[in-house]
């Protein structure tokens, strides 16, 4: 009855059109109360959901994301791309796709890097006569990666929920299907653009590359040193976060001069907002889960789906379709806390590797961020291009059927995901 009651009240206020992370917490205070649970077990209960260390890693990484944005790093970044990459029919698209690959490598969110190559790659794509739809589908398709390449935001969530998968073991198993991720939407890119001829204009001079290098190099650092550090054992992603910030604010205001302090005080001022706005998520869904918890409900339906008589290959089908349905309408954060108290039993019961299992989620996650209609990616990058979600459509399902190729290569051969992380000695 209590299982009803909580999944009842929650789809129900879902529907009404209450936001997902409120209605999780009014669903838990609920079942709570009619259970007799302790109310007074929950101020402390919503503490310990955000009092974790590995949280104190996504506002600093949020600011870092955001200074780099403003620190005009991502302009030196997209000449130094393209002075690789050519002029050829296609070529802003691929230059588009490898600046949020190396991007997402400084901010650890699909959101903050869409909105930062979009600044730079919209404007050029569109006078090089590519369609807005196609432009606006390229780039949140690119923003994706970065919550696979590290750091990953996302994966630190994952480590939070899933103490048995390390957060250095996870970045470790992200890099390779996160490039592979890349590779794929590049080939598509580059084929739907010569299929329809977009960028005609090809008589552009290419940047000279050693120039462009110099002004990239600073940009180019920032993941190494994030990375490098982890990898030594400098700092741990925590005081990765930390270094990032700092870094970013020396390039931004020493080296570029484009950061003052009135730029870095509203930095803080929109990291604190979207810091908060997580950090709410996170609260109101630990209500949700500690109720679910203790009835042991997502217990139950995985014993149900384990009884279902399906294949190991059967299940990991039936899972991946789950979560990308569910990141057609949820956002990452949500979906963790929903579906992970049911999914991770599943994932014992088989034997399957916890990290490879996390990047699995990730990647579905990542595919949600840009399919409507409600992908996140999506949104950022149609609002910047002034167009309607419904006019990606016929784009975006090319780089949907991209990267779930991807999907599907990792699903089913692991090795992709923990040779790095094996080899590393995080496993």
């Amino acid at each position: 009855m209590m299982d009803w009651l909580l999944f009842g009240l929650f789809f129900a206020l879902m529907l009404a059109g209450v936001p997902i992370a409120v209605a999780m917490g009014l669903a838990g205070v609920a079942v709570v109360a009619v259970a007799d649970f302790g109310m007074l077990s929950l101020p402390t209960n919503v503490y310990t959901g955000v009092a974790k260390y590995p949280l104190m890693a996504i506002p600093v990484f949020v600011i870092a994301g955001l200074i780099f944005e403003r620190a005009g790093v991502a302009a030196g970044i997209v000449r130094f791309v393209s002075a690789i990459v050519g002029q050829r029919r296609g070529s802003l698209a691929i230059v588009a796709i490898l600046v949020a690959m190396i991007m997402g490598g400084i901010s650890g969110s699909g959101p903050a890097d869409s909105a930062a190559v979009g600044a730079v790659m919209l404007p050029s794509m569109l006078k090089a006569g590519y369609p807005r739809a196609f432009t606006a589908s390229v780039i949140a398709a690119a923003g994706s990666t970065g919550i696979l390449i590290p750091p990953s935001i996302a994966l630190i969530i994952y480590s939070l929920l899933v103490p048995a998968a390390s957060v250095p073991a996870l970045f470790a198993a992200g890099i390779i299907p996160g490039i592979l991720v890349g590779v794929a939407l590049i080939l598509m890119a580059w084929w739907l653009s010569v299929r329809n001829g977009f960028e005609a204009d090809v008589s552009a001079a290419r940047p000279p590359f050693w120039q462009s290098l110099r002004e990239a190099a600073w940009g180019l650092a920032a993941p190494v040193i994030i990375l490098g550090g982890m990898r030594s054992g400098l700092f741990t992603p925590t005081e990765a976060a930390v270094v990032a910030v700092f870094y970013g604010i020396f390039v931004g205001a020493v080296i570029n001069r484009q950061l003052g302090w009135n730029d870095i005080w509203k930095v803080f001022v929109e990291a604190a907002e979207i810091s908060s706005v997580i950090m709410i998520i996170i609260a109101l869904a630990s209500v949700f889960a500690w109720a679910s918890s203790t009835l042991s409900t997502f217990d139950r339906l995985a014993q149900t789906v384990l009884g279902s008589g399906l294949s190991e290959t059967g299940m990991l089908l039936m899972i991946q379709g789950l979560l990308l349905v569910a990141g057609m309408f949820l956002d990452a954060i949500s979906i963790y806390f929903i579906f992970l108290p049911l999914l991770v039993p599943i994932a014992m019961h088989f034997q399957w590797d916890l990290v490879w299992f996390g990047v699995i989620i990730t990647m579905n996650l990542a595919l949600g961020q840009f399919t409507p209609p409600m992908g996140v990616n999506l949104m950022v990058t149609c609002r910047m291009a002034g167009i309607g979600m419904d006019s990606t459509v016929r784009w975006v399902l090319w780089m949907v059927l991209a990267m779930g190729s991807t999907v599907l290569l990792v699903t089913f051969v692991p090795e992709l995901a923990l040779w790095l992380p094996r080899h590393l000695g995080y496993l």
